[in-house]
């Protein structure tokens, strides 16, 4: 274990072995470090906050301060909760839950650059990246394998899917389904082929997937009338997450930026 000598580490915190505190930096009285994790310089880690092993927390960053949420009381005990093989870049910024036994939770193996926002309450699973200075609000939902781009804000409430890739300098207030690229406010242009690809998918389960998107997006059906016809149809278990997904929503769905005009113009997208 190494400690900088200008380090605040109060002597309540579970440090595990290997762990590294830079100059400047300050460990709370409920903080839990697993082995193996960094803590830049003028780092915070205040509140119940709780790590897994091998998270590097970048210089400057805050995390488990109080929610900005003016029902919460410093008599609420909620927490951060961090899996393992996290990167959190300078100056990221992570609230703690809202509500009593409550938690804003990171996976495992997730990518967080400079200068991001995880409100109360948010959810990231695994294998997340999450570009500069993205801002997600209290209790947003990303999924395994998501790429949200720089400069992008992300509702209240809302959810983004598994495997979902999303271009920066964008808004959101509405859910984006798993397996999809969202390019504008609101707005998806279609399957996000190369992450899937990347991700290992099979170009038959890929072809499934963009047959669900079909039906969900270009079939003239809405979102109700497209999860109730797909119901009636056979479907491998990627296609049936998206229709779940669909199911569940609450804000409602994004929208597809573009429609066919034509069966000659579908065939070839």
């Amino acid at each position: 274990m190494t400690i900088h000598p200008t380090a605040i580490v109060s002597p309540k915190a579970q440090l595990a072995e290997g762990v590294e505190i830079g100059p400047g930096a300050i460990i709370g009285d409920e903080v839990t470090l697993g082995a193996g994790c960094v803590v830049g310089a003028h780092a915070i880690l205040e509140g119940k906050t709780i790590l897994g092993e091998r998270n590097h927390i970048g210089h400057g960053a805050i995390i488990g301060s109080p929610p900005q949420d003016f029902a919460f009381t410093n008599a609420v005990k909620s927490e951060v909760r961090i899996g393992h093989g996290n990167t959190f870049r300078e100056y990221v910024t992570i609230h703690r839950g809202t509500k009593d036994g409550s938690a804003t939770v990171v996976g495992n193996d997730c990518y967080i650059m400079v200068g991001v926002h995880l409100g109360h309450n948010t959810c990231l699973a695994d294998k997340v990246i999450i570009a500069n200075n993205c801002l997600l609000a209290g209790y947003v939902e990303v999924g395994e394998g998501a790429v949200l781009g720089g400069g992008t804000v992300f509702h209240q409430f809302m959810r983004i899917g598994t495997l979902v890739m999303v271009r920066g300098g964008t808004r959101f207030g509405k859910d984006i389904p798993p397996y999809v690229s969202a390019d504008g406010e609101n707005l998806i242009s279609g399957i996000n082929a190369i992450g899937l690809r990347r991700a290992g998918i099979s170009s038959e389960t890929r072809l499934e997937i963009k047959r669900a998107f079909k039906l969900a997006y270009w079939s003239r059906l809405n979102v109700s009338q497209a999860v109730e016809k797909a119901r009636e149809m056979e479907w491998g278990r990627e296609a049936r997450v998206f229709f779940d997904f669909l199911a569940a929503t609450i804000r409602g769905v994004c929208s597809a930026n573009r429609v066919p005009e034509s069966a000659a113009e579908e065939k070839k997208s």
